[in-house]
């Protein structure tokens, strides 16, 4: 049996690179985007230590994205709050 993708359903921002999500199974995590982004040397990625462009990100899709899925993370990373790699 293939199980069930995992959705997020609503986040918030609570911090400078902090988010509260709320995953479709009801789990909640609060995930702190910035040590990824700070050890990122693609400029492209450093780009978002801008907070007003951190702060453009949506929900979309179940997936949480910034700009035209410019940035984004697998919902399973984020879910398992594992995306510091």
């Amino acid at each position: 049996m293939t199980p069930k993708p995992i959705n997020i359903v609503s986040a918030t921002q609570t911090g400078t690179y902090r988010l509260h999500l709320v995953f479709d199974d009801n789990a909640i995590r609060d995930v702190d985007f910035e040590p990824f982004l700070t050890r990122s040397h693609h400029p492209d990625i450093r780009h978002y230590l801008e907070p007003e462009l951190f702060s453009g990100y949506k929900v979309q899709h179940g997936e949480l994205v910034w700009g035209e899925y410019d940035l984004c993370f697998p919902v399973i990373d984020i879910y398992r709050n594992t995306i510091e790699h």
